[in-house]
């Protein structure tokens, strides 16, 4: 009774510090400066549905939502083609060369992104891939497949060997295999994966901030860094930037939820 009382405190604490901050930026969104000032935790006395209108049209805003539209739309299919591909080789191969091969992929989690940071800017400008949309979604691909292979490993392991037997037994080679087989059994794992490449790739800041100096060019992150001046920032513009932004995550994790949990199991299964 005593672990039961203890637990509820502890969840309506934590629930209260998510909840709240929640509701500030949500309000906040439709104050005026002074409204948001004289009264954060209340309820706006004069909602200021314009601060919507404003993002959305003069501050520029709905550009930078395209660009990460864009960004985002192509980086997490071509992320997810590619893993599916490389984790199912590496569940397929036997021995010590899976452990090789898994561990190599894997290790790129370890280097920290701002490691890379020079020699990466350096070569994509070599290569004409700075200020460039396209320079972005290459390099949110190379980022991510690590944790998108480290996932989508940890299930396509679990899978019973039987089932590809069964698909070699039809004649099936490995790209029937892969495209009759293992995608279809695989739709919680790609799903929980896309959300998580969704969340990092829709909320990143490091490479667009690096590689992007055009202002068409900017994604949401950095668009809602020019709400924040050095002696003034409009707070109640900045969080309806930030509602704007963060409605497309939101969305997705509403409808995708219970592949969320599926994927946090099955990227913690040991192969």
């Amino acid at each position: 009774m005593r672990y039961q009382l203890t637990r509820r405190v502890v969840l309506g604490v934590y629930a209260v510090l998510i909840v709240v901050p929640i509701l500030v930026v949500v309000l906040g969104s439709f104050k005026t400066s002074a409204g948001l000032f004289d009264s954060p935790f209340g309820l706006p006395t004069d909602w200021q549905g314009g601060n919507y209108s404003t993002i959305v049209g003069d501050s520029g805003l709905g550009v930078a939502f395209r660009n990460s539209v864009v960004v985002t739309g192509l980086s997490v299919p071509i992320t997810l083609f590619l893993a599916s591909l490389a984790s199912y080789g590496i569940a397929r191969t036997t021995g010590w060369r899976s452990g090789l091969l898994f561990g190599f992929i894997v290790l790129g989690m370890a280097v920290p992104a701002q490691a890379n940071m020079i020699p990466q800017y350096v070569q994509f400008e070599t290569f004409g891939l700075t200020d460039s949309l396209l320079g972005l979604v290459l390099i949110n691909v190379v980022v991510t497949m690590p944790i998108a292979v480290f996932i989508m490993t940890g299930f396509l392991k679990t899978l019973p060997k039987e089932l590809f037997e069964a698909a070699a037994v039809d004649g099936s080679g490995p790209w029937r295999t892969y495209r009759s087989v293992v995608v279809p059994v695989s739709v919680p794992s790609l799903s929980a994966t896309a959300i998580f490449l969704f969340v990092i790739h829709w909320n990143d800041l490091l490479y667009p901030l690096l590689f992007i100096q055009d202002p068409d060019k900017r994604t949401i992150p950095v668009a809602l860094l020019s709400f924040q001046g050095e002696f003034l920032t409009n707070y109640p513009l900045l969080f309806t930037g930030v509602v704007v932004a963060s409605a497309p995550i939101v969305i997705a994790y509403v409808f995708l939820q219970r592949y969320f949990v599926a994927g946090i199991t099955a990227g913690a299964v040991k192969g």
